[in-house]
């Protein structure tokens, strides 16, 4: 679709950046909290979780950058274990404390929170007993989004449950650190999530009066590699199975049908225990969350005993399955340093389809380039490419504004530098510079790119100009 004018990005646009807590807070084992299933990331050669950008003792001079950037958001994630070290059981009040005073700051700054109450930083002591395999995980996190809707409810408005759940369940060593778990395991593990997301849901609904809440898959447009109606089929397989059970079960509470087929026919349906289906249709979210960083390509599955040949990429990475589909490659886009592919149109393509599918509001919770900034000798970091990157990303969505998505808010990951889970200090994302390598902390000095001042502009005319 052409236009001649683009309709303007509204006027109460959350335009804002994210960041999560165990790659940016650091203070690991400080002020009672406890060990998540990412304090056992022990690489040899980057660097771990346990300072990380330090933001827990740089809090406030964080903010202070935050408001002078323009920021009218930031979403962050809240650690499960500085709330509750054991996942479960005696309230860590320090960790209370610690986010009343970061979620005050902003607000006192003209910042709008949005939480995202868990982002793969699964509590240690809930994975030692099973993990989103035990049931009573669920419980746990039903505790746990009580604790946080009557700690911060009065202030916080923009609420997210589980981050990149689809990540997780087709990239399980996110979740289950030094072991392989079956499909069948996946598949429950998933399906306990959906339960949990929906009982936090409702909750929400019940303790925070003028509370939003939704999820926050992550979620890519999925291409045919040709136009051989094999290859379509293909990609629906894998946008269905990658996306669509996911905001399927959150917005409708149901397994989508082509996804419920697949776990029949490869024997993965989860035991669903009674009521839980009726918790999930009652349990309606008010927004969609989604992560976007580039689109995917499949082709037809050949069942010739290749099909399972992984493309890289973190998030992108696909493993291809018999039967299913088989992943491509896209000679149309460009790919990023780390092997990334970039597709802005994509994300017009992604929005619109996730809009005409749900019909709720949308905020992009998570997009940007990672890449590796350098320090100049005159102390500045020219990421011109990052500034490219956006542009081009903020013009699609503009159109698809134009188009009818209702888009609220654009939350680029990330405000500032922080560990990157597989290449740490050497793929940056922030708009803001942390003065550290893999190993040395340096000065952990808050150093402001070109970027920041770009988008500081951006957030002051409201958009781009065209």
């Amino acid at each position: 679709m052409f236009y001649k004018n683009c309709k303007p990005f509204p006027n109460n646009f959350l335009w804002g950046a994210s960041t999560s807590a165990y790659q940016v807070e650091g203070a690991y084992d400080e002020d009672g909290k406890g060990f998540s299933i990412q304090d056992l990331h022990h690489p040899k050669d980057i660097a771990d979780f346990k300072v990380a950008s330090d933001h827990y003792h740089h809090m406030k001079e964080d903010v202070k950058l935050m408001a002078e950037l323009g920021l009218r958001a930031y979403r962050f994630s809240i650690s499960w274990v500085r709330i509750l070290p054991k996942g479960e059981g005696e309230v860590n009040e320090k960790g209370i404390a610690f986010y009343n005073e970061l979620i005050d700051e902003l607000i006192a700054h003209g910042i709008e929170p949005i939480v995202t109450m868990y982002h793969f930083d699964l509590p240690l002591a809930l994975h030692e007993k099973g993990g989103w395999n035990n049931r009573d995980t669920i419980k746990a996190f039903e505790v746990y989004a009580e604790i946080l809707f009557k700690a911060y409810g009065d202030r916080v408005k923009y609420w997210l449950t589980i981050n990149e759940q689809n990540v997780m369940i087709n990239h399980p060593n996110a979740m289950n650190p030094g072991k392989n778990p079956s499909k069948k395991e996946l598949y429950q593990q998933c399906h306990n999530m959906f339960v949990a997301s929906a009982k936090a849901i409702k909750l929400c609904h019940q303790l925070v009066p003028n509370g939003k809440i939704g999820p926050a898959p992550n979620i890519t447009a999925i291409y045919p590699e040709k136009c051989n109606p094999a290859d379509v089929i293909a990609s629906d397989n894998w946008e269905s199975l990658r996306c669509w059970l996911y905001l399927d079960m959150a917005v409708y509470g149901r397994y989508h049908s082509l996804v419920w087929s697949y776990l029949e026919e490869k024997g993965y349906t989860p035991k669903i225990e009674e009521g839980e289906m009726e918790i999930l249709a009652e349990a309606k979210p008010d927004f969609l969350g989604v992560n976007y960083y580039a689109t995917a390509t499949v082709a037809a599955a050949k069942n010739d005993g290749n099909d399972c040949q992984p493309r890289n990429g973190d998030q992108q990475v696909m493993i291809g399955e018999e039967g299913v589909y088989r992943a491509a490659q896209n000679d149309y886009l460009e790919i990023t340093e780390f092997g990334w592919m970039i597709d802005s149109i994509g994300l017009r393509v992604t929005l619109r389809r996730i809009y005409d599918r749900y019909h709720l509001p949308i905020l992009i919770t998570e997009n940007g380039l990672g890449a590796k900034d350098e320090l100049t000798s005159n102390g500045a970091i020219h990421d011109e490419y990052r500034i490219d990157y956006l542009t081009r990303h903020f013009h699609q969505a503009q159109l698809a504004i134009t188009d009818g998505v209702d888009l609220i808010g654009y939350c680029p990951w990330s405000f500032i530098d922080l560990v990157s889970t597989h290449q740490g200090y050497r793929k940056r994302y922030g708009f803001v510079y942390v003065e550290r390598d893999e190993k040395d902390l340096k000065r952990l000095k808050r150093i402001k790119k070109d970027s920041f001042y770009w988008y500081q502009n951006i957030i002051k005319q409201n958009g781009i100009e065209e």
